[in-house]
């Protein structure tokens, strides 16, 4: 009877549990990734194994930058034939407050080249994506160059259906500029590995809205 009651309390205890540093937010979809890749569900509905690793506190907003384009094409790669610059996949989930993913979020990404340059005339390194049913995203593209005072970061706008937009940045760990960015935020630190073909990083976006 008493491992009964406690229980449901562990549960609860588990969704509130997190700290605001974003090792916590990308490490999210490592656990979950499994789980949220078998189950489908209508918008905002609790993602299997949310509940003990989401952090409950909001991504925080960063500036758009001088870069941004509003157009940019519908895709999931980012990447053109002869790119030059390492491979990375970023991917990861979008949720609430409460822990909850959120389908259909458009996620609109912008970054330099591995030489440091943004692609103004056209759409080179610019595209948006929707998350699944799962709240999920996986973008194929390239790590970025620092460049001038900026350390390496990939720019992102996260628009759920009628909610404010979210603009922030993404940075690397271990990049060597990242203390003498004045807009580096460590709590936007993806979870990134090293594999065969490249790199793998991991974010979950966690929105102001229950």
């Amino acid at each position: 009877m008493l491992a009964f009651l406690l229980t449901p309390v562990v549960g609860l205890a588990a969704c509130a549990t997190g700290s605001t540093a974003a090792g916590s937010q990308a490490r999210s979809s490592t656990s979950a990734s499994a789980a949220a890749s078998s189950a489908a569900g209508p918008p905002s509905t609790q993602t299997p194994g949310a509940a003990a690793s989401c952090s409950g506190q909001p991504t925080p907003a960063e500036t758009e930058g001088p870069y941004f384009k509003a157009g940019s094409p519908e895709r999931a790669s980012l990447v053109d034939p002869g790119m030059l610059g390492t491979r990375v996949v970023v991917s990861g989930r979008v949720l609430t407050l409460d822990c909850r993913s959120v389908a259909g979020v458009v996620l609109d990404f912008w970054q330099a080249d591995a030489s440091g340059a943004y692609d103004n005339a056209g759409y080179r390194l610019r595209g948006h994506l929707t998350t699944d049913s799962n709240g999920r995203y996986s973008l194929q593209t390239i790590v970025p160059a620092d460049y001038g005072g900026r350390t390496q970061h990939i720019h992102v706008k996260v628009e759920a259906p009628g909610r404010p937009v979210l603009t922030t940045q993404l940075y690397f760990p271990g990049s060597a500029r990242n203390q003498q960015d004045p807009l580096f935020h460590p709590e936007l630190l993806m979870e990134v590995v090293d594999g065969a073909a490249g790199k793998a990083a991991t974010f979950d976006f966690v929105l102001n809205f229950r």
